[in-house]
């Protein structure tokens, strides 16, 4: 899935939480992101820890936000899934064994499956042998708990099994359990691979 944090960054802006980049962006969070995202709180408990920044922020200026209003700015990031990536998976899936391991929360999670229902058939679970989602799993990447927790459930040979992300210290944490790793800079993409 494409995503693009400025779109939440300017998002929470909008409400009132001008300096939301101290408190998130890609590849570090607050505790209460990772939190969230590790499933240690509930979307409520989230909520409330972003209008409590909000508060924080604007101060006597602060408003009322609705719980909506902080979603929305929350998933503000997610954009499309390109067509060119899910028919990669669809191709490729005949001859591999595929696990998506995904450092997402709750309400990320509802929100890109109702976007990849409303662009294809089936759910986003059906491109792989098993999809595991951090808020769901307990543990966030780059953590190697969650890399052993697939391996071992899955009876995978690590060093046969390569582990692809965009963000180069997940790429680390797979390498601390055996895995092979890829890491995909900026620009490179899945579809860029020969398979």
């Amino acid at each position: 899935m494409d995503i693009d944090v400025k779109q939440t960054l300017k998002a929470f802006s909008g409400l009132g939480i001008k300096n939301i980049e101290r408190y998130f962006g890609h590849g570090f969070a607050a505790s209460f992101f990772s939190d969230h995202e590790a499933g240690k709180i509930s979307d409520e408990e989230f909520l409330n820890e972003i209008k409590k920044l909000l508060t924080d922020e604007a101060g006597a200026d602060a408003v009322e936000i609705s719980d909506d209003a902080v979603i929305d700015a929350w998933n503000a990031l997610l954009l499309q899934f390109p067509l060119e990536r899910i028919s990669l998976l669809k191709e490729i899936k005949s001859r591999y064994r595929l696990f998506l391991f995904s450092n997402t929360n709750a309400i990320h999670y509802d929100k890109f499956r109702e976007i990849y229902r409303n662009s294809f058939a089936g759910e986003l679970e059906d491109l792989f042998e098993k999809a595991y989602f951090s808020h769901s799993l307990g543990h966030r990447k780059p953590d190697t708990g969650g890399f052993e927790v697939i391996i071992r459930e899955n009876g995978l040979d690590p060093q046969q099994t390569l582990f692809v992300d965009d963000a180069f210290i997940n790429v680390e944490g797979a390498l601390k359990t055996g895995l092979k790793g890829l890491y995909l800079p900026p620009g490179f993409f899945i579809t860029d691979i020969r398979w």
